[in-house]
């Protein structure tokens, strides 16, 4: 029988906790799941700039990777979760950029899958992207 381990960032993480009873990271084995990640600070403030949010997403999901022991080294799959206005037919640069320099800064090579979906409202109203993540620790080695 697989060891079930749950994960808890400090600030952010732990807040998000509190207020909504859900945990940010999962581990079964060597398998980890995440919950979206969010652009915030440990204050659940999102910076004005989309950029310096989708870096602090990828900053966030790093930060829940390690709860159980995982890296970005590790990931295999991405979904990615953009606001966009009804009636939008893209997902923009503005957002791919920005991702795609992450992935380049991040993963050292590795490709995993991504699935981007474009979405009209996430978990907080001013919140324009979340990032969740699946990884296999060790894989990456």
């Amino acid at each position: 029988m697989s060891t079930v381990t749950f994960g808890i960032a400090p600030g952010y993480g732990e807040k998000l906790h509190e207020a909504l009873g859900y945990s940010g990271a999962v581990r079964v084995g060597d398998r980890v799941e995440i919950s979206g990640q969010a652009g915030v600070d440990d204050d659940l403030v999102i910076p004005d700039s989309l950029e310096d949010e989708i870096i602090q997403a990828f900053d966030n999901v790093e930060r829940t990777l390690a709860t159980v022991g995982a890296t970005w080294k590790d990931v295999i799959h991405v979904n990615s979760y953009h606001k966009v206005a009804p009636g939008e037919d893209v997902i923009g640069d503005d957002h791919n950029t920005v991702m795609a320099e992450q992935f380049r800064r991040r993963l050292d090579g590795r490709a995993p899958i991504w699935t981007e979906t474009g979405v009209t409202v996430l978990g907080l109203a001013a919140v324009r992207v979340e990032i969740r993540v699946t990884a296999i620790v060790g894989s990456g080695n």
